[in-house]
């Protein structure tokens, strides 16, 4: 006769998976919704039920014991099997409904999916959202996300894809900047302009400036007066007259709109990679799933401007 797993034992296996793969109780209290302390209990009530360490505990950080780390590949496929269960059953209804858990880059999130959200959510009312903000490159699978958006190359081959619309950059500036200081009609000119530079978070490097110079793409460093961490903040700078900036368009768009930025040296922008979706295979047949992608493919390839640099995503 099979033994039959208890509510607690469950909770605690699935508690496990969750700090293992996550890294930290609080990691993992944050993804189901409870407290690092509930986190911490369902673990401990597992090594007591089991016998054994699943971690080696520091301040700072959690590392799987060697039982732990078998003991984590097999929790990984029991949620695996729970999750497609739970697509099964989405599967079979037509109708969007539940939870839809949606991961996205910042700036991507703030300037082009929140505010379409609201538009979303009233046609499809049953439908709750969990958006997830981070520069952080998400583990889709073992997070549990239904559908990620991302720029750039993608490396992980067990997910679907689909691409939504061009990565653009193109530099601007604010009108009063321009009018005092002129404005640039070749790259070559960026020389003598103040500059506003992008930092990247991850690994601290300056942003290279590619432009398209006949057949080449040629990237530049130029002399920064102000450098900021954040693409919002290079924004703020710009529209405050701090000089010239190099932006994705669907970041500067809004301010193009308002009249605060000016799109320059139109000529030389670039399209850099792709904004693309991506979902597990498990999600294929989700109709939440099928009514987002749906939606982001409205959402990127919706009316454009004839101004190909103050688009959001022109192609």
């Amino acid at each position: 006769m099979t033994a039959q797993i208890g509510l607690e034992r469950l909770t605690g296996i699935i508690a496990f998976a969750r700090a293992a793969s996550l890294g930290s109780y609080t990691a993992a209290a944050r993804q189901l919704g409870v407290s690092p302390s509930a986190v911490s209990r369902s673990v401990q009530r597992l090594e007591q039920q089991f016998g054994v360490s699943l971690f080696t505990r520091t301040t700072r950080s959690l590392t799987l014991t060697s039982e732990g780390r078998d003991l984590h590949e097999r929790a990984l496929r029991l949620l695996r099997e729970a999750e497609e269960i739970e697509q099964a059953a989405l599967a079979a209804r037509a109708e969007p409904a539940g939870m839809l858990k949606i991961a996205a880059p910042l700036p991507i999130g703030v300037h082009v999916v929140g505010p379409a959200l609201p538009r979303f959510r009233e046609r499809y009312p049953k439908l709750s959202i969990d958006l997830r903000l981070s520069d952080r490159m998400v583990d889709i699978i073992e997070e549990g996300i239904d559908i990620a958006i991302r720029v750039g190359d993608l490396a992980d081959t067990r997910l679907l894809s689909r691409r939504l619309g061009p990565h653009r950059l193109c530099a601007y500036a604010s009108p009063d900047y321009l009018s005092r200081r002129g404005t640039p009609q070749h790259p070559d000119q960026l020389a003598d302009h103040e500059c506003v530079n992008f930092r990247f978070q991850s690994s601290g490097q300056s942003l290279r400036w590619p432009f398209r110079i006949g057949e080449r793409i040629v990237e530049l460093t130029p002399n920064a007066g102000v450098t900021v961490d954040a693409s919002d903040g290079v924004s703020a700078v710009l529209v405050g007259g701090g000089g010239i900036g190099i932006s994705a368009t669907y970041i500067a768009a809004p301010h193009v709109a308002r009249g605060e930025l000016v799109p320059i040296l139109e000529a030389y922008s670039v399209e850099r990679t792709a904004v693309t979706a991506l979902w597990p295979e498990s999600r294929r047949g989700s109709p939440n799933v099928k009514a987002f992608l749906s939606f982001l493919a409205d959402l990127f390839n919706g009316p454009k401007s004839r101004d190909s640099s103050s688009a959001p995503f022109a192609t």
